[in-house]
């Protein structure tokens, strides 16, 4: 079988990439993505550390030419568009963390790491993050690269005048529960008028669902999108709603920086590489921030992996580079180049990481995140769960942003859900 490249592109449901990448499974062989001593290497800006990209091409110089090419615009559709194209594939191919699920059941089209060796790094990398990078079938697809451990963001002076928890300890202490969160929001808006705790409802949505151990569809390809681990983030999210902690910003626009900067919005649920948005985003807050735990226990969101595809022509060396380029001490020189937090716990305690932060108040941030990122608990990852979550997702939002009633979005919500599953062959 053989796939058009207008089919490839007008794809847009979760599964495009098992499509593209089963197409690859019958048919002639793929072809190399290099010649001579050539290993191209494909990623995106900021999928790896500039420092280490540019250590490892001349730590191998002498066996290979290391191509390392930044890819543009919609990463996974081009990678896809290549492979099945069987042309110009790279050796080694970054694969983002939120479209892992969708390579996956198409393992076949990547060499099985653990042929390689790989078992014997297994215990230097997070055990959940380990997992992820591994199909059904056993096959090791993904090494890992980073994670995206969250936390709470706070401005320290904004709280301290609410008259709230304002060292990094006591606010991790205090609260440590959405009840807790929420009435923190309230008496936040009574003491500082005009401000709101967090600036939208998905926020408190995805990062609920994010804290468990199930998503939107399970490994029997049934929709669990319904079902009360997602009914109580739901209700979590029309809570902060209906309590007034969020406000009617939209994240990323002009009007939700200056709330930040002028501390009306002195609070987010973030990722570790949320660091440098804040950073890049809102420079004139430097000193105002710190780090504590997120409620409840702390949720992943992000962190991506390296590949070695079937066209590459010596995959031993290919792995060699992967593993040295992944190692401790290069996912430490990763976070400080491009805030990619390691999966490897062993980084946490290396002086590049444990500098004071003159942006966070001089606070060692890693005393957070590196504790969050060993106690992240990971769902099952479906190829289907990004079509099956974001009609949850916008309905959320429309409750957030646009006051519809949480009822009738709900119903909107699972009618939505029940067209895709059905178009995607998952049961309802």
């Amino acid at each position: 079988m053989r796939l058009s490249r207008r089919g490839l592109l007008r794809a847009g449901l979760a599964g495009t990439a098992a499509t593209a990448l089963g197409g690859l499974a019958s048919g002639c062989a793929v072809p190399t993505g290099s010649t001579g001593r050539n290993m191209v290497l494909w990623y995106w800006d900021g999928g790896l550390g500039d420092t280490v990209v540019k250590n490892a091409k001349a730590r191998y110089d002498s066996t290979v030419d290391l191509q390392a090419i930044k890819i543009g615009g919609y990463y996974r559709s081009k990678l896809i568009t290549t492979m099945a194209g069987r042309a110009h594939i790279p050796d080694i191919a970054g694969l983002k963390g939120e479209d892992m699920a969708s390579y996956l059941p198409n393992a076949d089209q990547f060499v099985d790491l653990r042929t390689l060796g790989a078992d014997k790094y297994k215990s230097q990398y997070l055990t959940w993050k380990w997992e992820q990078g591994i199909a059904d079938d056993g096959t090791m697809v993904g090494f890992p690269i980073d994670c995206g451990p969250v936390a709470h963001f706070y401005q320290y002076a904004v709280f301290r005048k609410a008259g709230l928890p304002y060292e990094p300890a006591d606010v991790s202490a205090e609260l440590n529960t959405w009840e807790k969160f929420f009435a923190a929001g309230e008496q936040l808006r009574k003491r500082i008028p005009g401000s709101s705790l967090v600036t939208d409802v998905n926020s408190i949505f995805e990062n609920a669902v994010n804290q468990g151990g199930k998503r939107y569809v399970d490994k029997d390809r049934h929709f669990i999108g319904g079902e009360e681990h997602v009914r109580q983030a739901w209700a979590l999210a029309v809570e902060a709603k209906q309590r007034k902690i969020v406000s009617n910003l939209v994240s990323g626009t002009p009007d939700q920086l200056s709330a930040v900067e002028d501390g009306k919005l002195p609070s987010q649920l973030g990722a570790s590489w949320a660091t440098s948005d804040l950073k890049t985003g809102v420079p004139k807050t430097k000193g105002r921030w710190r780090v504590a735990d997120m409620p409840v226990r702390p949720a992943n969101n992000g962190g991506s992996f390296l590949s070695i595809t079937k066209a590459c022509r010596e995959p031993e060396e290919a792995f060699r580079i992967i593993t040295w380029m992944m190692n401790a001490a290069n996912q430490a020189q990763g976070f400080v180049d491009a805030g990619l937090f390691p999966s490897t716990p062993a980084s946490y305690g290396l002086k590049t990481l444990r500098a004071p932060d003159p942006f966070f108040g001089g606070q060692d941030t890693m005393d957070v995140f590196g504790p969050a990122a060993q106690k992240i608990t990971v769902a099952y990852n479906s190829p289907f769960d990004i079509a099956l979550g974001q009609p949850l997702k916008d309905e959320i939002k429309n409750v957030g942003v646009l006051g519809k009633d949480p009822k009738k979005a709900w119903s909107d919500a699972m009618s939505k859900c029940r067209r895709i599953a059905d178009h995607l062959g998952v049961s309802y």
